[in-house]
C-alpha cells in the first residue's frame, strides 16, 4: 500500500507545496488547534502552546512501548515534539510539555531525522508525537522528505483537540491519525486541560479523521497502514468523565 504523500507527490507536486504555503499563511493568526489563540506564529508570537516559529523537538528514536500496530520489529520512528496544545496537569511528559525541554530544529534538519529514522534505524512509520501546535514546519519537512524518498507511514499522534483548518491541511498527507480522547464531561475537561468545549471539538476532528483516512487497515504482519486508532483516557474512579454512557467508540463515524 502506497503511502498518501507519495501518491500525491506523483500526481501533483506543486499543489502538495502550495499545502505548505497555506498552513504557514494561516500561522499569522493562528488556528492550528482548538484554542484558536489567532497569534502571528510567523513573527514569533506565542500562544497557549509557547511554541516557536520552528519545529520544537526533544528526542527521536524507535519506539517499542507504542500501540502494537505501530511497532512491529524495528519500532515506531517516534518524534517527541516539545511544548503542548494542552498541557493537561497530569501529562506523563511534564518535562517535555510544561517544562519544554528540547530545542529548535529547521524543517530541512527535521526532514533529515525522518529519513534517518526509516533508512538507518528500518522503523515502520514516522509517530510524530504532540505535533498539533507545530504543523507548518513539520508539513514542509514531509514534504521535503518525501522528495528525498520517504515512503513510510506519517503518524499524527494527537490530543484529539485538533482544528478541521489543520486537519483539511493534512488531508491526503497523513496516513494513520492516532488521537487521544480524554473526556466526555465539561467539567473535568475544563478543571485539567482548560478545554470545557473538548468533547464537541474532538469528535468533531475525529470525525474528519476517519472520512480522510477510514477504519484502521494492517498489512499481512499485523502492522497499521492507514486508519484510525483512537486511545481512550481511563480515570480511575471516574469512568463517566471520559466515557459517558458509551462503551466503545466514544465518536460516531458513520
Amino acid at each position: 500500500m502506497s503511502t498518501s504523500y507519495q501518491e500525491w507527490l506523483q500526481r501533483d507536486r506543486g499543489s502538495l507545496e502550495a499545502r505548505v504555503a497555506e498552513a504557514y499563511r494561516l500561522w499569522e493568526s493562528c488556528v492550528m488547534c482548538g484554542r484558536r489563540c489567532t497569534v502571528n506564529r510567523l513573527n514569533g508570537s506565542m500562544g497557549y502552546c509557547k511554541a516557536p516559529r520552528n519545529a520544537f523537538l526533544c528526542s527521536w528514536n524507535p519506539h517499542y512501548g507504542e500501540e502494537p500496530p505501530l511497532v512491529g520489529r524495528y519500532g515506531s520512528g517516534t518524534i517527541f515534539f516539545s511544548s503542548c496544545n494542552l498541557l493537561c496537569v497530569f501529562c506523563q511528559n511534564d518535562d517535555i510539555s510544561h517544562g519544554r525541554e528540547g530545542k529548535e530544529y529547521t524543517p530541512a534538519q527535521l526532514s533529515d531525522i525522518m529519513l534517518s529514522l526509516q533508512n538507518q534505524r528500518r522503523c515502520h512509520n514516522i509517530n510524530l508525537v504532540t505535533p498539533s501546535h507545530q504543523l507548518p514546519p513539520i508539513l514542509e519537512a514531509i514534504v521535503l522528505a518525501a522528495k528525498a524518498g520517504l515512503d513510510i507511514p506519517i503518524v499524527w499522534n494527537c490530543g484529539g483537540y485538533e482544528s478541521l483548518q489543520a486537519l483539511h491541511l493534512l488531508d491526503g498527507i497523513v496516513d494513520i491519525y492516532m488521537p487521544d480522547f480524554k473526556f466526555w464531561e465539561s467539567d473535568p475537561a475544563r478543571r485539567f486541560m482548560n478545554t470545557p468545549d473538548y468533547r464537541e471539538v474532538a469528535c468533531t476532528a475525529i470525525k474528519e479523521m476517519h472520512r480522510q483516512v477510514g477504519v484502521l487497515k494492517l498489512d499481512f504482519s499485523g502492522i497499521a497502514k492507514r486508519g484510525v486508532l483512537i486511545r481512550r483516557l481511563q480515570a480511575f474512579g471516574h469512568a463517566q468523565w471520559s466515557c459517558g454512557d458509551k462503551t466503545a467508540c466514544p465518536v460516531d463515524c458513520s
